[in-house]
Order: C-alpha cells, then structure tokens, then sequence
C-alpha cells in the first residue's frame, strides 16, 4: 500500500524544500507544487510533495491516520 503523509513546508530552495510534521523534519522535491509556499501544508510521498492542501484538509487526513494506525495496533494486538 502507497501512503502519502501530510507535511508543513518551513523552507524553499529552488525546487528543494524542508518538509515538518510532529517535529520531524524532511528533504522534499517540490517539482509537481511549483506554486508551494513557505507555510503550505503538502501531501508527501517517495520524497515529492504531490499536492498542496488546505490546512484543515491536512489536520483532518492527519486525524484519520492516526485513529486508523490505532485500530490496526488495536486489531494485531489480539
């Protein structure tokens, strides 16, 4: 299964950028969201930020996985 993960840009160096979630801190490829910018929420995934989201639509699919990883657990876990 292909997951892409949403992440806040926090800094652009040509079409180079640092990606941030949870502390975390990530090298992306900015090639498919040339309109990015510094404070967007992206959706990554293999190192490309693939699209740019609204910052609700970014918290809400955030929230999603997070539940969805705690049912798995809770699933393995029995």
């Amino acid at each position: 299964m292909c997951l892409g993960v949403p992440m806040k840009i926090k800094k652009i160096e040509g079409k180079t950028g640092i990606a941030e979630l949870s502390g975390i801190e990530r090298e992306v490829a900015l090639d498919f969201v040339p309109d990015v910018k510094v404070g967007d929420w992206v959706i990554i995934h293999a190192g490309y930020a693939i699209q740019v989201l609204d910052e609700e639509d970014a918290l809400e699919t955030l929230r999603l996985l997070e539940e969805a990883f705690r049912v798995s657990g809770k699933v393995q876990g029995q």
